[in-house]
Formats: C-alpha cells, sequence, structure tokens
C-alpha cells in the first residue's frame, strides 16, 4: 500500500510539471472565484444616440465593447456573436471575450458565456467558461480546444428570465460545447445585450489586464421578444479607462460589427 501511494504521489507530481503553462494558473483562478462584473461606469462621452446610429461612449474600469442598454424590461433573449480568436501579448495578465444579456443597466444578474486568454512572459493560453451572475464563473464539464486563430460563435439564449442556455462552437474544428441553467433567485431583466472584452475579477479584484491585440465581433445579432434581430450598430460603445489612461479602441460599422481593439 506504501508503495502504491508513493507511485500515485509520484505520478500527480509528474502530471503537474508535463502539464502545459497556464494549466495551472487557469485552476487555481477558478478556485480563487473568477467572476465576470457589471458594467462598472466611469465616466460618459455624450454624442449622438442611436436615431443617427452614432454611438455615445462609456468608460468603464471593466468591459470593452458593444451594449444596448436603453431598452425596456422583455426585450431581448438572445445574443450571438462571432470572433477570430487573437494572440494576446504583452504586459502579462489575461482578458475576457463574452456575449451577453444584462449587466449594464440591469445589474441584478448576467447571463454570457465566452472565453479567457492568458499571458504570462511568452507563455499563452485559453479556456472557456459559462456564468449567470451573481453565481460565479464555471467551465463546461467537456471543455473543447481553443487555440488562436479558431473561429469562435458564441450564443447565449433565455428560455425565461430564470433559465437558459449558453452555447461556444468552434467553427474550425467543428467542436462545441453548451449548458442549460436555472437560477430562480437572480432574475435576468433582458433589457440589455452586449459583445464585450472584459478585465475580470478573481477574488474580489480585477486581474492584470493583458494586449489582447484586437477582436472583432461579426455576425452579431440581438433577438428581441416581439421578432427583430438587431445588430450592434448604434449601441453604446465602451471602452476601459484605468489609472487615468485609456486602453481600448471600440468601433462599430453599418455590416454589424464591433471591433476591440488593445491601445
Amino acid at each position: 500500500m506504501l508503495f502504491g501511494s508513493l507511485f500515485t504521489a509520484l505520478l500527480l507530481t509528474a502530471a503537474a510539471f508535463a502539464a502545459p503553462e497556464g494549466a495551472i494558473d487557469r485552476r487555481s483562478r477558478r478556485s480563487a472565484s473568477r467572476q465576470s462584473k457589471p458594467l462598472q461606469r466611469l465616466s460618459v462621452n455624450t454624442g449622438s444616440t442611436a436615431a443617427t446610429n452614432t454611438s455615445h461612449v462609456v468608460y468603464s474600469s471593466n468591459w470593452a465593447g458593444a451594449v444596448w442598454d436603453s431598452y425596456p424590461s422583455n426585450t431581448f433573449y438572445k445574443v450571438t456573436g462571432t470572433f477570430t480568436v487573437p494572440t494576446p501579448s504583452a504586459p502579462n495578465g489575461d482578458a475576457s471575450v463574452w456575449v451577453g444579456i444584462d449587466g449594464d443597466t440591469c445589474g441584478t444578474a448576467i447571463l454570457q458565456t465566452g472565453i479567457d486568454m492568458y499571458y504570462q512572459n511568452g507563455a499563452i493560453s485559453y479556456d472557456s467558461w459559462y456564468e449567470w451572475y451573481p453565481d460565479y464563473a464555471h467551465s463546461y464539464s467537456s471543455p473543447i480546444a481553443i487555440a488562436a486563430g479558431n473561429v469562435i460563435r458564441l450564443t447565449v439564449t433565455a428560455s425565461t428570465t430564470t433559465s437558459g442556455t449558453t452555447l461556444i462552437e468552434n467553427l474550425t474544428t467543428g467542436h462545441s460545447e453548451s449548458i442549460s441553467l436555472s437560477y430562480p433567485s437572480y432574475p435576468l431583466c433582458e433589457q440589455n445585450a452586449e459583445w464585450i472584452v472584459e478585465d475580470f475579477s478573481s477574488g474580489g479584484r480585477l486581474v492584470p489586464f493583458c494586449n489582447f491585440g484586437t477582436v472583432t465581433f461579426s455576425s452579431a445579432s440581438a433577438y428581441l421578444h416581439n421578432g427583430q434581430v438587431i445588430s450592434p450598430y448604434g449601441a453604446t460603445e465602451i471602452d476601459i479607462e484605468q489609472n487615468g489612461k485609456v486602453l481600448t479602441s471600440v468601433s462599430e460599422s453599418s455590416s454589424g460589427t464591433v471591433t476591440i481593439k488593445y491601445v
């Protein structure tokens, strides 16, 4: 028995050393309560509104992207968007790419799914997750492989205000992952739709933010209960500002794309 225990311990130690760089860090971040947060607004640069399809800009400490924030409750039930996985670079840190329902003017719940990217001294890794805030983010039980250059489609669907599904499809490899969720205590407002790059939180604090390069959401759509399907064009643009420095640049196009750049 002693030999068997020692042999098992050696195997576990060898597996830990053989794990890809970043894998242990990803697990530790999950156990340290990795969580997306509602939009943390700092200020607003007011311009023309959606009436002329010219967005106004909001500055935030944690979100960059596009958000429909002026709709009443029970408007949105589905959000989707497709992007190419970028290659992060220095500074050391992390970033998250996701689509979601709520989290801006409705700050009590968010249904979202996406990927995290990690850069640490040249080592790069990715993982995927889902979250119904205020619960923490969770890894999928059978996570798909994700690599730079892969084309990923993200979809969240609210079946009701307290139940829904998330779906991640790797269109490059043909693999996908999904889950059905139910949170009776945390109802959605269904009044926000978003396409976001986030500096997420771990252990209650924002993680260091890496250079995520450029993320462009295409085929980006928000589905309304009245049968309409709208793009992000004209939605509120959000840029991340930290310590007095703007870190992102967001733009939209009439074709319905949202481009988020690290600057």
